[in-house]
């Protein structure tokens, strides 16, 4: 059997490797080898950066770079912010919850988390609320709920956003708490919501079940209220000036 450079490349899943071994120069060999698999290496994990982006199904592309931290976003304590900027709250598997109107970054701030996390090779999906539920009663219908709750087993962040836009039937409710308690202390999410705690009710329709998940979602969480005008609204008014 005759190999190729690209064949041996392709077998071992080098696939950087052709490509740049005549860009790299170096009189050592073991240093010429080493620079060659270092490239090979920072190009796989951004291969695995890119994947875990595309898995998560974010709506928009945004970052932290992008986001303001202007003084309408009222946050419990002075460690709020590092901590979720760097993260730290979900290697401790606690949640976040962004309260407030509509257009006021809330949705913008749970994306670039998700996004950075994807970046620190943390797996991560986002859903709006009412396409998971939707989800869930689709997969309870067909017999298959244990077979979609498995595909969050790897799963460390989850953005639950536009909770409490639409409504739920009792069914709906049932399935995304009982969704919800299996995260329980178990993987960080992120919920976004227009509604105060004490409107969910309009949402979940039962108090009892309304009251229990409240009560999951705020131990450990970070509670952050978004007030003033809405961006979306003021981008707008802006062009028509």
């Amino acid at each position: 059997m005759s190999h190729t450079l690209e064949s041996v490349c392709q077998e071992l899943r080098l696939s950087r490797v052709p490509s740049l071994i005549d860009s790299i120069e170096d009189s050592n060999k073991e240093e010429w080898l080493l620079k060659l698999l270092i490239h090979e290496v920072e190009a796989k994990e951004q291969r695995r950066i890119q994947r875990l982006i595309k898995q998560a199904k974010f709506s928009n592309h945004k970052t932290l770079e992008m986001f303001e931290w202007h003084d309408q976003i009222r946050v419990q304590d002075n460690q709020t912010k590092e901590q979720l900027t760097s993260l730290d709250f979900i290697q401790s598997n606690q949640n976040v919850v962004c309260i407030g109107a509509p257009g006021t970054g809330k949705t913008h701030l749970a994306s670039a988390l998700g996004y950075k996390a994807c970046q620190e090779g943390i797996e991560t999906r986002f859903w709006r609320v009412s396409d998971l539920v939707i989800e869930l009663e689709k997969a309870w219908k067909n017999g298959q709920l244990e077979r979609f709750k498995k595909r969050f087993n790897r799963v460390q962040l989850i953005i639950l956003d536009e909770m409490g836009y639409v409504p739920f039937n009792k069914n709906g409710s049932e399935l995304l708490f009982q969704l919800i308690s299996d995260w329980y202390e178990t993987k960080s999410i992120i919920i976004t919501s227009n509604l105060e705690f004490s409107s969910w009710n309009k949402v979940f329709i039962d108090p009892r079940l309304t009251s229990a998940l409240v009560d999951r979602l705020i131990h450990h969480a970070h509670i952050l209220t978004f007030t003033g005008e809405s961006y979306r609204l003021k981008n707008a008014l802006s062009k028509i000036e």
